[in-house]
């Protein structure tokens, strides 16, 4: 029996607690990451969900949920944000698919720029466009008071979020599925047209049925992005009532704590199921791409016809897109948007003296939450990988968690978990920093997994052979293997940072105020001139901060986004 039993363990190799107790520091490391994630993921969660089942006497009671199910306003805000994020999920993952396969497949002119204009709008302010659709079709807009001289209050409501949203997040399924059409190996097509298949019919039956779940996965992660939304519907939506919205109106205007926090709570249930089937979709993605190395990657699959339709699709929605670019900085020279059109620089000289000190505050905040989120997603996707211990996937899971939560939940669970002892943080530099770390760091887990499944564990084995630590061993030929990865996830991570808004309006403090909070707060006062202002400095300070990495690190823009395999 004993040597049966030596002989399992042969097998199965050693107890993976016993590995753990053999190096102290990785015991340290793995005990003190659960900690924080359980302290700022998984607490303010518990104290959200607290809140919305405790009554005005202190009791555990669900009335909060009957009422919200029992009223037609509620069930009107659930109705329309599952209304809008599937149409939006819907034509932002078209469009993201067309400018992928136009891209990757369609040998189209122009490939920079249109990449340029694909990836654009994830570094502009959430509301940006928001901004530009008040001040192109709004009812003092250029093209609808201005050129067709109509008196209409714009665009307003499901059609002009639609319209934003759907800019804003077509990137996600391009760079999504831009991935995945990289991934499936151009040969099939030019076999299936060797065996007498016209293009069409090759792209009918071969390629697209292989981008069907890269599709459906594209189509989940916008849904939820549209889904938890908060700074278009805040400005655009009108009398279009959606939950997000709702719930930050419920907490912070309204003061109803149990309503704000269950509305944030069934804002929740559906994004984090959403998010882990997409999640699962592309976790099994393999059986979409093809081992085995291609010989004719130059081969063209599309004809004259088809490239210059997708040429010319690119083309009209790039300028689409950029016109509502070019509104934001005209915006900023025009004295009184749609009543005086003389020039002016006094909306900058006004933005200076409000808003340079939320400027500084705010890049300084990303800049020290970008180095921190980079470093832990990188060393909790090492620990992932390459270690084997008890609560391993329970890491992963938390550290994944975040990105499904909404900002509002978020933003809600930390003022209710930090405002008093022993975890005091509201009105700090602190709960900023927290926020922006948590919130980001698994992009950094998700490209750091990505990019240690492409490098031999015999490499790092090695050192470990040689007398090297976990620790030595992770910094010394683990990091300078996954050093493009590194850098994007602190890209996006300092992007998303310097563009947040959802969680962070429930943070700021007179102290420590944020750019985009206050952009949101002078466009509400219809300062469009000083909103404009505002939105294209952060655009600039944003795009310097990528192209001094971009320099520093010899990366290529491809690499720092991630739409290159």
């Amino acid at each position: 029996m004993i040597q049966q039993r030596d002989a399992d363990q042969v097998i199965k190799g050693p107890n993976p607690f016993y590995q753990l107790t053999r190096e102290p520091m990785l015991l340290a490391v793995v005990l003190f990451l659960l900690a924080l994630l359980g302290l700022f993921i998984v607490y303010p969660l518990i104290a959200v969900a607290r809140m919305s089942l405790t009554s005005s006497d202190g009791n555990f009671s669900a009335e909060v949920y009957k009422y919200v199910f029992t009223h037609h306003r509620y069930k009107k805000a659930i109705g329309n944000s599952v209304l809008l994020g599937t149409i939006v999920a819907t034509t932002a993952t078209f469009i993201g698919y067309v400018f992928a396969f136009a891209l990757t497949r369609g040998q189209i002119r122009w490939k920079a720029f249109f990449n340029t204009m694909a990836i654009l709008p994830i570094i502009s302010p959430p509301f940006m466009f928001a901004l530009s659709v008040i001040l192109l079709f709004g009812r003092n807009g250029l093209i609808t008071a201005g050129l067709l001289k109509l008196d209409v209050s714009g665009l307003y409501g499901l059609k002009g979020l639609v319209i934003v949203q759907t800019i804003g997040m077509f990137p996600m399924a391009y760079m999504t599925l831009s991935g995945i059409l990289q991934g499936i190996d151009p040969d099939l097509d030019t076999c299936a047209m060797n065996l007498g298949a016209k293009r069409g019919r090759a792209f009918f039956t071969v390629t697209l049925p292989l981008c069907v779940p890269g599709i459906f996965a594209s189509w989940l992660l916008v849904f939820v992005a549209s889904l938890t939304d908060f700074g278009n519907p805040i400005i655009l939506g009108g009398d279009f009532d959606v939950l997000s919205v709702q719930a930050y109106l419920e907490f912070t205007g309204m003061g109803n704590l149990a309503r704000g926090t269950a509305l944030a709570i069934l804002l929740l249930v559906p994004t984090v199921g959403v998010f882990f089937i997409q999640k699962y979709i592309m976790k099994n993605k393999t059986y979409t791409t093809i081992t085995g190395k291609s010989s004719r990657r130059g081969v063209i699959i599309v004809g004259p016809v088809v490239r210059n339709v997708l040429f010319a699709f690119c083309l009209l929605f790039s300028l689409f897109v950029l016109m509502f670019y070019v509104t934001i900085i005209s915006g900023s020279f025009i004295k009184l948007w749609g009543v005086n059109w003389g020039f002016t620089l006094e909306h900058f000289a006004y933005s200076w003296d409000v808003g340079s000190k939320t400027m500084w505050n705010t890049v300084f905040l990303a800049l020290i939450s970008t180095p921190i989120t980079a470093f832990m997603g990188m060393a909790i996707a090492y620990i992932v990988v390459r270690k084997s211990f008890p609560g391993k996937d329970l890491m992963e899971f938390l550290s994944m968690l975040s990105y499904a939560i909404p900002g509002t939940c978020i933003g809600i669970g930390y003022i209710l978990a930090f405002n008093k002892a022993p975890f005091e943080l509201s009105g700090t530099a602190f709960i900023l920093v927290a926020c922006y770390v948590f919130r980001n760091v698994p992009i950094g887990v998700e490209s750091g997994i990505a990019a240690l499944k492409q490098i031999s564990p015999e490499i790092e084995e090695s050192s470990t052979n040689l007398g090297g630590t976990s620790g030595y061993t992770f910094q010394h030929i683990t990091l300078p293997l996954i050093r493009p990865s590194f850098f994007a996830g602190a890209t996006f991570a300092f992007v998303r940072s310097m563009t947040a808004i959802s969680a962070i309006i429930f943070l700021v403090s007179a102290r420590w105020n944020h750019m985009t909070v206050l952009v949101l707060a002078q466009t509400e006062i219809m300062r469009l001139g000083v909103a404009s202002v505002m939105s294209f400095a952060l655009i600039v300070v944003i795009l310097s901060v990528i192209l001094l990495i971009m320099k520093l690190t010899g990366l290529k823009q491809a690499q720092v986004f991630g739409t290159s395999n």
